[in-house]
């Protein structure tokens, strides 16, 4: 809370105390660079009232956003997206202001940038936009699902022919450059736990819409790119252990269900304040900010309410929910190795309670169910998943908001494998759910009963 109200005053502030001759540099990942940024701060510098907006390409990769202030005065903001490494490379050479990045800071990163401050604090990570990192391939490939492991299989060269899985002849790999956070996210999620490594047969692209414009061209072709770059291909659906088939829709990907789900991130070094990248961060989490990362093809942290059909595989008091109740679109997650929520979770606490409070639904009933990973002893899998439910609870009733109802399913209803710590951290969540107070009553919940209308028809959790 104290979090929101301080980028609440940040984004109060009058266009004359930002404005300056220095120039706000952004660099890092071509996800976040290559579209998404410019129109964020276009967005931003028209809030401000900003006028004479143009956008320069300066060379491949970099482009720059230009104004002039209320007053006439020039501004400047330079945008290099050539992975989301080299973000970070850029901060600790003080060539940027910011880092974008489409994965999370690394161990050894945060340690060689410790002299710019911790980089993990809440302060300093901020998520703007969730996205998923889609499977694609040709529209005319007969396959509609794959096993992470059959990822894995095929991208390290293991499996060489469509033949094996169904399908026809020899298989072309594509991917993303070793710089991009895209590439980094797909190694660490699909290839990694298997202890495969990409083919050297892979051709590697730096753009996201250049591998996508090659497969939806090569019917023998896969790859992989964020879900705003799919295009003319289409998207597999994933599974990942014993989770169902999930595919990268809205819905999947807001509640980071689907398996290869992925945070947008924004890295602000603390031991150089910047008004104007604390203003773009304000700007990139508020409402007309989260409209536009949906705009531009990523998945919005604004919270709704989804209608989620239920299904034999749920236990019996997780389907009643489903059918008398909505899910929230959001799930907390908690700091790898910590009861304590992490960053993201922490500003969702937020979220859920400005949500709850505009649509008058602070008095019905509300549920948190608490999911875990497997566990030798059940009843123990059952207890740590309910105790994370309460950890959500103290936040949220620190934010004024009380939750009724504690419901801890344990391993049940798996988001990703167990086998690996990866999928442990994912299964490991709190869901939100509302349950109007009877059927007459007209409430936010029947307002907002699907996000862009994709359902979460078949997937467990939602």
């Amino acid at each position: 809370m104290r979090r929101l109200l301080l980028l609440l005053c940040i984004l109060s502030l009058s266009a004359g105390a930002l404005a300056g001759p220095d120039t706000l540099r952004i660099q890092g990942s071509n996800t976040l660079g290559a579209a998404l940024m410019p129109a964020l701060i276009r967005g931003l510098l028209e809030a401000r009232g900003m006028h004479d907006i143009r956008k320069l390409h300066l060379s491949p990769g970099e482009q720059a956003i230009t104004a002039r202030d209320t007053e006439g005065a020039p501004l400047r903001f330079v945008i290099g997206a050539h992975g989301s490494s080299t973000g970070f490379d850029s901060l600790l050479a003080g060539q940027a202001d910011l880092a974008a990045s489409s994965r999370p800071i690394s161990e050894q990163e945060r340690m060689r940038l410790a002299p710019l401050g911790d980089l993990t604090r809440f302060a300093a990570e901020h998520v703007i936009a969730i996205d998923g990192v889609a499977v694609i391939v040709h529209p005319d490939n007969p396959l509609r699902q794959l096993t992470t492991q059959q990822l894995a299989q095929m991208f390290s060269g293991e499996i060489d022919d469509w033949r094996v899985l169904g399908g026809h002849g020899p298989i072309h790999v594509l991917a993303r450059d070793d710089r991009s956070g895209t590439w980094e996210t797909f190694r660490d999620q699909v290839l990694t736990p298997y202890g495969s490594r990409l083919s050297g047969h892979a051709a590697r692209l730096e753009s996201s819409e250049q591998l996508s414009d090659r497969v939806s061209a090569d019917r023998q072709a896969i790859g992989f790119i964020g879900l705003a770059a799919v295009r003319q291909a289409r998207a597999l659906a994933i599974v990942d252990g014993d989770s169902q088939a999930m595919a990268p829709t809205v819905s999947l990907i807001a509640t980071q269900d689907y398996p290869l789900t992925r945070r947008l991130y924004l890295y602000s070094p603390p031991s150089r304040p910047s008004p104007w990248a604390d203003a773009l961060i304000a700007f990139a989490q508020s409402e007309p900010g989260q409209a536009i990362v949906a705009s531009q093809g990523f998945v919005a942290q604004t919270v709704q309410a989804i209608s989620v059909p239920a299904s034999p595989a749920m236990p019996a008091l997780y389907k009643q929910l489903a059918r008398e109740g909505r899910r929230l679109s959001v799930s907390f997650r908690f700091a790898e190795g910590s009861a304590t929520l992490d960053n993201k979770a922490m500003a969702d606490v937020a979220r859920v309670q400005d949500y709850l409070r505009r649509h008058d639904l602070l008095h019905n009933t509300t549920t948190l169910v608490g999911f875990g990973d497997a566990k030798a002893d059940a009843a123990r899998a059952v207890l740590l998943s309910r105790l994370r439910a309460m950890a959500v609870r103290r936040e949220l009733a620190k934010a004024g908001v009380v939750f009724r109802d504690i419901l801890g399913l344990g391993a049940q209803l798996p988001v990703a494998t167990n086998e690996v710590d990866e999928g442990r951290i994912k299964n490991r969540r709190v869901e939100v759910w509302v349950t109007p107070r009877d059927e007459g009553t007209t409430t936010g919940v029947a307002q907002t009963q699907s996000v862009t209308g994709q359902a979460m028809a078949g997937t467990p959790g939602g």
